[in-house]
């Protein structure tokens, strides 16, 4: 289910999260959900739009330190369960961005026992592009958010139980 991936390119982390896939999913399709885990905290998501199609927006709006953030981009690709893709490339009516940064390509594959393997590639159109997202910290930062999700998701399997 992982896409061929460049190591030039492609930003990869990948974790095995205690939470089902069903959840892990509404958090990510669900902008009551993403608010509170999408960021490290403490920044935090001040809006957010999810029209969760191919060609639909995937708009967020984050506080980093008191600078707002806004990210604009389109679903590229939707298999339930299983697959988002979305770009900040382009944004709805797939009008080209200006300064495109990258593509991500998440991932849930469900291992059973409420456990779901989870996979955010990050891929980049360039290798100066792809190196400064590694530099800014992709990794503890995405892995930080990976952990703010499994947490959320597993207090709101607490809460459905």
């Amino acid at each position: 289910m992982t896409p061929d991936l460049d190591p030039a390119l492609d930003l990869v982390l990948t974790r095995d999260l205690k939470a089902p896939r069903a959840l892990l999913w509404d958090c990510w399709t669900k902008p009551e959900h993403l608010v509170h885990w999408f960021v490290p905290k403490p920044h935090r998501v001040t809006a957010c739009t999810l029209d969760v199609r191919p060609g639909g927006a995937c708009n967020t709006t984050f506080d980093v330190d008191g600078t707002v953030m806004e990210n604009t981009g389109v679903y590229l690709e939707v298999v339930p369960q299983e697959k988002l893709v979305f770009t900040d490339t382009y944004s709805v009516g797939w009008k080209p961005a200006p300064e495109p940064f990258m593509t991500a390509i998440i991932t849930f594959e469900d291992l059973g026992n409420g456990r779901t393997r989870y996979t955010a590639v990050a891929r980049h159109r360039n290798a100066k592009t792809a190196a400064s997202h590694r530099d800014m910290g992709f990794h503890d930062g995405w892995g930080t958010v990976a952990t703010q999700l499994e947490a959320y998701a597993q207090g709101l399997g607490e809460g459905a139980a």
